[in-house]
């Protein structure tokens, strides 16, 4: 078996399939996200997002657009979605240059793994419970 073998590839797409991406290796880390941004964007109570090393995106497909926002810590969000179906399928975090944050939905992969960090906890509705994830860390 070579090193190539053991590398694990995972898929991205928007809801009608024209953006994709596809990402290398294990991701830097899978978080979920209460803050009010985060809940206007999805429709949700929280977003699940993974980040990956830009280098570890191998590829990035269809046609996007863009929209930067502040973000709640004075840093900027650029959000890339479909322009044909409006999903958000990946975004870029001026804090943290050279990683791409992916919407973890964008896989449609229900053995995804499960979030570490629980981030805007503050902002967490009270019926939202996460003690089926005994390992998570939460931050406010």
């Amino acid at each position: 078996m070579t090193h190539e073998d053991l590398t694990m590839t995972r898929e991205a797409a928007c809801a009608c399939g024209q953006l994709r991406l596809t990402c290398e290796g294990e991701p830097l880390r899978i978080a979920i996200c209460h803050c009010l941004d985060c809940q206007r964007r999805t429709g949700v109570p929280f977003s699940m997002q993974v980040r990956y090393a830009r280098d570890k995106v191998t590829a990035i497909t269809g046609k996007s657009t863009q929209f930067t926002r502040p973000a709640e810590s004075g840093n900027s969000v650029t959000f890339s979605f479909c322009p044909l179906c409006g999903s958000t399928v990946f975004w870029e975090l001026s804090a943290f240059p050279g990683v791409l944050a992916v919407a973890v939905g964008a896989f449609a992969d229900p053995q995804f793994p499960a979030p570490r960090h629980s981030v805007f906890e503050r902002r967490r509705h009270h019926w939202v419970d996460l003690s089926g994830l005994p390992d998570i860390e939460h931050l406010d």
